[in-house]
């Protein structure tokens, strides 16, 4: 009976919109209705039959919804609407509901998911489909780089609101866009475009390095197109174009690539050394629109068969797929808990350089494996060689110092005992612990430690775990944090030119860290006593120097703002009044 009520409803009101969605294995319809400048949103459920009527949110100047889209998702059908000047609303629908009859509207509760962009000319219609959910596809909106251009299929993440991808349609849009099983629908011109599409799991890394790629306006993907004639819709023809983009020198008679559903299924069963080479040869064929949604699913299937298969990992794939830059860490969390189960330094230093999203206990759970690992065996790991180069550069800065005399850029270090007088010869002398400092850890271990002292965190979120290292571990990061800030207040750096470096803000911030998180262990413990005794009169030297450049600074600041002579001939002679 509630299904005739449904119906009658739609003869006595404009009908502006209607679905049906199967949920939890039963089916419900949703459609739209318009009575009288009042727009309304019926809920028809059949097991209990039920018919609830909503009410939508009015605002000021703002008609009704131009385009529906309805999905089910954890027990809730999400319901995303839009509206003409460029807002996204998401309002959630629960699965079971009791009856309040049909006369009775209920407001519907609203959330913004979106704002697009407007151009300068007046919209007069849209359509938007939701893919996951954090993505929503959208046509009849402009680019925003594109000027006014309205025909664009665009894909929004609404979690970060940013452009994930576009495409530019040939012909008019007629604001209509379906999806089903992984493929949009797009009709334009005299054509129907279906664009099959991936959406990568949400993360903010991935959505920065795709936004990117929103900047290409030869944006191509593999579609199926079907044509019709203005005279007859039944005489379609259909025709496929798989575009395989080459290198110059490649032949037309070259193997195409696989598909990334085939190359999955040979990372299953295929020997390691044949997954290698096809993997290789995957990311040398495959276009780089298509290559940034699938490097996740191959690093991902990669990953798992090596979790599972002992004798399986290959190293080279993964090297592969991180040079493409493709990857982050929340594409595939389980690569670096998988290289430090390997033992794959290499990796993990590789993965440190590009991923922007490591979580603190990631980056954690990877430093106390390092500092962990005898430096016996650390020394026979391959890395990078800019690194190492940086720690042998460091080591030989030191003698480089001592025959210029161990002046820092014309001044001294002040002492750092208390008690030493004010006399030129000990003004003159060289910090000792300067002089005697030696790397406490070995190059290869200094350079992975490098890697981790350049990784983004926060503060608060890192504290916790710094407190899950041990005391000998926490000592010999401390030292080699002491070595690097020495070395560099002794301008040793300045002979090491365009290597990754950490900064001194970057030693001192994890100094600061790590005493924060082991405060009171190192204030007990007998052998921290001398560490931290070190670091106490360097600080205070430290701020003796800073004090003394202080005194100064009104001097410097006057030769600074004094105005320069337009022509001194061979010499000059100025008196410059300071005080």
């Amino acid at each position: 009976m509630d299904l005739f009520k449904s119906v009658s409803f739609l003869f006595n009101s404009f009908h502006r919109w209607s679905s049906i969605i199967k949920a939890e294995h039963q089916h419900v319809v949703l459609f739209s209705t318009e009575k009288r400048g009042e727009h309304c949103l019926y809920v028809q459920r059949f097991n209990p039959n039920t018919l609830v009527k909503h009410s939508f949110e009015t605002e000021p100047g703002l008609s009704a919804p131009i385009s529906f889209s309805a999905t089910c998702r954890g027990g809730n059908i999400h319901l995303l609407y839009l509206y003409l000047n460029g807002t996204v609303y998401e309002s959630l629908l629960p699965l079971r509901r009791s009856s309040t009859g049909a006369e009775g509207a209920q407001a519907l509760s609203r959330s913004l998911c979106l704002s697009l962009p407007l151009g300068e000319e007046k919209l007069m219609s849209g359509a938007a489909v939701v893919l996951d959910e954090a993505h929503v596809a959208v046509v009849g909106f402009p680019h925003p780089s594109a000027g006014a251009c309205k025909d664009y299929l665009c894909i929004w993440n609404t979690h970060f609101q940013t452009l994930q991808a576009c495409r530019e349609m040939t012909g008019r849009i007629y604001s209509q866009l379906w999806c089903y099983s992984g493929k949009l629908y797009v009709p334009h011109g005299k054509m129907l475009s279906v664009i099959p599409f991936e959406c990568q799991k949400s993360s903010l890394a991935a959505a920065m390095g795709k936004l990117k790629e929103t900047s290409q306006s030869d944006y191509k993907s593999r579609s199926f197109s079907s044509y019709w004639t203005a005279q007859s819709y039944s005489d379609v023809t259909q025709s496929t174009e798989i575009k395989c983009r080459m290198s110059s020198k490649s032949n037309s008679n070259a193997k195409c690539a696989l598909t990334v559903e085939q190359l999955i299924e040979h990372i299953k069963i295929s020997a390691l050394e044949d997954v290698q080479a096809e993997v290789g040869e995957f990311i040398r064929r495959t276009p780089h629109a298509d290559l940034q949604l699938a490097a996740g699913r191959v690093a991902l299937e990669l990953v798992s068969r090596s979790q599972t298969d002992a004798s399986f990992y290959p190293q080279c794939a993964f090297l592969q797929l991180l040079e493409t830059r493709y990857l982050c860490y929340s594409v595939c969390p389980e690569l670096l808990s998988l290289a430090m189960v390997k033992k794959d330094f290499h990796l993990c230093q590789i993965a440190f350089q590009i991923f922007s999203d490591i979580p603190e206990a990631v980056t954690c759970a990877c430093l106390k494996a390092i500092l962990s690992t005898p430096d016996s065996e650390m020394e026979t790991v391959n890395l990078d060689t800019g690194s190492v180069m940086f720690m042998k550069e460091l080591t030989l800065a030191q003698r480089r110092s001592d025959e210029e005399g161990g002046q820092l850029n014309g001044f001294c270090p002040p002492a750092l005992e208390s008690d030493v007088s004010d006399t030129p010869s000990n003004k003159l002398q060289r910090d000792p612990l300067a002089l005697d400092m030696s790397c406490p850890v070995g190059l290869h271990k200094g350079a992975l430690l490098n890697e981790v002292l350049q990784t983004a965190y926060s503060d608060r979120p890192l504290l916790p775990h710094l407190k899950d290292l041990t005391v000998p571990q926490v000592i010999v990061f401390l030292q080699y944090l002491r070595f690097l800030y020495f070395k560099y207040s002794h301008d040793a750096h300045k002979h090491i030119q365009d290597l990754r470096t950490p900064s001194i803000s970057q030693i001192i911030d994890w100094v600061c860290l790590l005493l924060d998180a082991h405060f009171t262990v190192l204030a007990v413990a007998p052998e921290t006593k001398k560490l931290v005794s070190d670091l106490h009169k360097f600080v205070r030297s430290q701020v003796k120097l800073y004090a003394e450049l202080g005194k100064i600074e009104g001097s410097l600041q006057v030769l600074k703002n004094s105005k320069q002579s337009e022509a001194f001939g061979m010499y000059a002679i100025q008196v410059i009044e300071l005080f």
